[in-house]
């Protein structure tokens, strides 16, 4: 049988098919074409965890899995939008499924190749021919994202687009995915357009939708993504990106909608089970919220896809419930987490919080009291954030239910609204939190109008022909209370209005000082720990993802 022209038996592969004559086929070709070390799996759910824990230089995935929920385009899906799948891999999808539709789906997620049953070698000898020509071509492109010198990288992306050089239409999504990672949206935006123009195709119309969301034209965005989820209604990211829009607007009902939809298309997906859980605990709904997060755990605890707050709001859910062995499963679930990162501080923090309500569940009230004080000593620390703050609020709100209570919980509660309640859907999700004792809501509401207030008399003095007095009343409130919402507006004021502000270089430096230390750019609402932005390509290159300092 002929070999390819690379010398492969340096190079690994993993060849995913539940059909063990298929299967047996592929692991010959390979091994025929030399492949040094080639894997098989029979489920996707053990090919999940050799990707998300081993890098493969050639995957070959069948699409189809019998008696599995998910797919094999879901597994691809997963793995890319939390940038587990490096750019080196070569991902061929397997199937006898010949329609349009698949093809299109395939070149959707930056797939190499697409394999039809039954094949020859020599096909599979192209496609993988193929794939390795592309990587070649852009591995400038990727060489410089591996320096971690990202305007090199868009610089050659925009080259290769302009020039429509070979693969100048990846090069573009790639190019584009820099820009909005290093906050140059407008020009993100340009570029998906022109890729729209060139060749309609749905991932430009959804970098064009992301890029007006980070932008702040939410209602543009919302407008494109309809259109773009009319079109095509079972393009799954489109559903994200618009439940994060509305998440952002404080719309949560149209969030939950969305969200269950793009969960219900990919039912397997960690990820979108876990937006769907998080969301209905934070509407309120527990008993939902229970279920989808207890099948989110059963099926992702051990995935790097899962997120650990899953199980905080899970224990929460079972305590209401009486779900005594549940909770301990919570502890348990926590403790394994633990023992594979014992020093992850975030899995540390939120372990706490799940011991404490357990003490609660035990009637360990002297316990609980001293774990909670020492969290609430901390809450005007820099790291001390949005997600920290949700989950001190909800243990508080437990207590006060149980008629436990502490001296200092009111001021703890106007604390930590003033500081994170700055937008509204900030203020619902922290006051939604308390839900269980509605007085402590009615605090954070009550804190939540006041830094609006205070904004709106700083903007009143900008307004009004004297923008440092802004700035300097901005800066002031923002020491007192941390809100990252006067922070900001601060920020705003003094970028704008910097040549009429006598002092604009020592305020500056007092802005920077404190954006920086309580990181107030973050003022976006989110759902538990922020991965990869949906509808985002991974950069992975080399088996790490390629952070930028727009997205640490």
């Amino acid at each position: 049988m002929a070999r390819l022209d690379d010398d492969l038996s340096g190079s690994s592969a993993l060849v995913i098919d539940a059909n063990p004559t298929s299967r047996s086929i592929l692991v010959s070709q390979l091994r025929d074409f030399g492949m040094g070390t080639v894997v098989q799996c029979a489920r996707l759910l053990d090919a999940r965890r050799q990707l998300e824990y081993r890098q493969f230089d050639v995957v070959l995935c069948e699409l189809h899995f019998a008696g599995e929920t998910m797919t094999g385009q879901d597994l691809l899906d997963d793995l890319r939008r939390n940038q587990l799948l490096p750019f080196a891999t070569v991902f061929i999808m397997v199937t006898g499924e010949a329609t349009y539709t698949r093809v299109a789906e395939a070149a959707e997620s930056a797939l190499d190749g697409y394999l039809l049953k039954p094949h020859k070698a020599a096909q599979l000898g192209e496609r993988l021919r193929q794939a390795r020509i592309r990587k070649t071509s852009l591995q400038e492109i990727f060489t410089a994202i591996e320096a971690q010198d990202f305007e090199t990288a868009a610089r050659l992306c925009l080259h290769r687009f302009e020039t429509r050089g070979p693969f100048w239409l990846y090069a573009a999504r790639v190019g584009a995915e820099l820009l909005l990672r290093v906050g140059q949206f407008d020009q993100a935006q340009k570029l998906y357009q022109a890729v729209v123009d060139a060749k309609t195709l749905p991932w430009a119309k959804l970098g064009v939708a992301r890029a007006l969301l980070d932008e702040g034209q939410t209602a543009k965005a919302i407008s494109t993504l309809e259109n773009l989820i009319s079109e095509d209604p079972n393009y799954t990211d489109a559903y994200d990106v618009m439940g994060r829009a509305q998440f952002e607007q404080g719309k949560f009902d149209a969030a939950l909608s969305t969200y269950k939809m793009a969960s219900a298309l990919t039912p397997a997906s960690i990820t979108r089970l876990q937006n769907l859980g998080m969301m209905s605990f934070y509407l309120g709904d527990h008993a939902e919220a229970e279920k989808t997060l207890d099948r989110t755990t059963r099926l992702g605890l051990d995935s790097k896809m899962f997120d650990c707050q899953t199980l905080v709001l899970l224990a929460f859910a079972r305590l209401e419930s009486g779900d005594r062995k549940g909770l301990q499963r919570c502890r348990d679930d926590f403790a394994r987490l633990l023992e594979r990162s014992p020093d992850n501080q975030r899995q540390q923090r939120l372990a706490g919080i799940v011991t404490a309500l357990s003490l609660i569940e035990q009637r360990q009230y002297a316990q609980v009291v001293e774990l909670v004080r020492a969290m609430c000593k901390r809450i005007k620390d820099p790291d001390f954030d949005f997600e920290s703050a949700s989950n001190l609020v909800a243990l508080l709100a437990q207590l006060a239910d149980k008629a436990v209570h502490l001296e200092e919980v009111d001021s703890t509660i106007d604390t930590l609204g003033l500081r994170f309640g700055g937008t509204r859907a900030l203020a619902e999700l922290l006051a939604g939190s308390a839900a269980i004792h509605p007085a402590y809501a009615e605090r954070i509401q009550t804190a939540h109008a006041q830094i609006l207030k205070l904004a709106e008399n700083a903007m009143a003095l900008s307004m009004g022909g004297d923008p440092q007095a802004a700035v300097e009343t901005l800066i002031a409130h923002g020491h007192r209370t941390l809100s990252g919402k006067l922070i900001e507006t601060a920020y705003l004021v003094l970028h704008r209005y910097t040549d009429k502000i006598a002092d604009a270089h020592e305020l500056t430096d007092q802005v920077h000082e404190l954006r920086s230390r309580y990181r107030t750019q973050i003022t976006r609402a989110s759902l538990g720990e922020q991965k990869r932005q949906a509808g985002g390509l991974s950069l992975r290159t080399d088996g790490k993802a390629a952070a930028s300092p727009a997205a640490a």
